[in-house]
């Protein structure tokens, strides 16, 4: 089945000839590359580690990072990238996502000279694989109560701690941890937390991988453990002092997601419309009922609108005017709009929809982790909430 994308409102002349070339290499990759197998390696819990090279090979990882021989996209550039990848599985876009926003970014903004030449070329080109570890098994919306240490030792760190539902975690060469550091504090909660490049293979450091997910099987999850785990004085990222080093790198990742849930969302509607118009009930076509077409428009106007949002989310990024909360409102926003579309999709495809043959299904179950990852609907909820009433109810 050939994909239509949805453009309701002739968005493509809001963007330039660079950013729709970019779109629509990814999308000739994806309906190359990925599309054929996605369908099996999410059925048996795999990720084409095969293919990791050629994302590298397309720009795809750390996308929008200038420097260092990353392709330094613009920002909407990087989002219609991200969702091309999404539009044919969440776990893939997480794959790239990770690699990007959350391993490749904090070395470039934070980390020293040394570690962005040692690292950024060969991460930027696939040839190393970074995962990001903050949350933990008890701290997950509260980053600040994490409980992993470390500690200063002769010669360098020595970290304790447990890091749990890590993205890439099985196959990363590196793994940028972040832990409170022993006497670094003010008293302010957070502001003992630093960041470190931990390799693969350092002593003390071990990975495990979490198996029977339901959701994002397609991607590789995993929980990381440092018992005494010794990493030399220059693993520490410098330039970074608490909280604002993790919830910087997850502003980053957040604004791939407003983006990437988008090409979800556009999938399932293409599906669900495909079928509808095919599948014939009682005397004509599904979509001639009303209450199909009913559930066809929702999609379409939840789509344009979060296309839209998108946009401009994207356009306030290059402009360097974007703060957090725009970010976590698109989030919100765009996951729950995907989440909905799928639901719905999967619907209208009856019992066909819980084939694999079909993409709705796989990319609701998806979505459920999506809404829940790189901060919960709720917690967006109340981050916009602080910032239009100047407010807290976290506490």
């Amino acid at each position: 089945m050939t994909f239509t994308a949805l453009d309701y409102y002739e968005i493509d002349e809001l963007l330039t000839e660079e950013e729709r070339m970019i779109r629509d290499s990814v999308r000739r990759f994806v309906e190359a590359k990925l599309e054929p197998v996605i369908a099996k390696h999410y059925e048996h819990a795999t990720f084409p580690t095969e293919l990791i090279k050629e994302f590298g090979e397309l720009g795809l990882l750390g996308s929008n990072l200038e420097g260092y021989d990353c392709p330094g996209m613009g920002a909407v550039a990087y989002g219609l990238a991200m969702q091309e990848l999404e539009r044919c599985d969440s776990g893939i876009r997480s794959f790239c996502s990770v690699q990007g926003s959350l391993a490749m970014y904090p070395i470039w903004a934070y980390g020293s000279e040394a570690q962005k030449q040692k690292y950024l070329p060969k991460m930027t080109k696939g040839q190393l694989i970074g995962c990001f570890g903050l949350t933990e098994p008890d701290f997950g919306s509260n980053p600040t109560g994490m409980i992993t240490k470390a500690k200063k030792v002769p010669g360098g760190y020595e970290i304790d701690g447990v890091k749990r539902w890590i993205t890439n975690g099985p196959i990363a060469d590196l793994a940028v941890v972040w832990a409170k550091l022993e006497g670094a504090g003010d008293g302010r909660p957070g502001s003992d937390v630093r960041g470190f490049i931990v390799d693969k293979g350092t002593l003390g450091f071990s990975v495990v991988k979490m198996e029977d997910k339901w959701s994002l099987r397609a991607s590789l999850t995993g929980e990381l453990f440092f018992e005494g785990c010794v990493v030399p004085e220059d693993a520490i990222l410098p330039n970074v002092k608490g909280m604002k080093g993790p919830l910087g790198c997850l502003s980053q990742a957040r604004y791939g997601i407003a983006w990437g849930v988008v090409g979800a969302a556009m999938s399932c509607y293409d599906s669900a419309l495909s079928y509808a118009k095919e599948r014939v009930q009682f005397s004509r076509p599904i979509a001639g009922y009303q209450l199909v077409q009913k559930k066809l428009v929702d999609m379409v106007q939840e789509i344009t609108k979060a296309q839209l949002l998108a946009l401009r989310l994207g356009r306030l990024k290059e402009a360097k005017k974007i703060k957090p909360t725009q970010i976590s409102l698109a989030k919100r926003n765009n996951v729950q709009m995907a989440l909905d579309c799928a639901r719905t999709a999967r619907d209208i495809l009856g019992g066909n929809g819980i084939m694999y043959a079909y993409p709705p299904g796989r990319h609701m179950l998806n979505l459920e982790t999506v809404y829940t990852y790189e901060g919960t609907n709720d917690i967006h909820t109340l981050i916009v909430g602080q910032d239009i009433t100047g407010i807290s109810a976290f506490e």
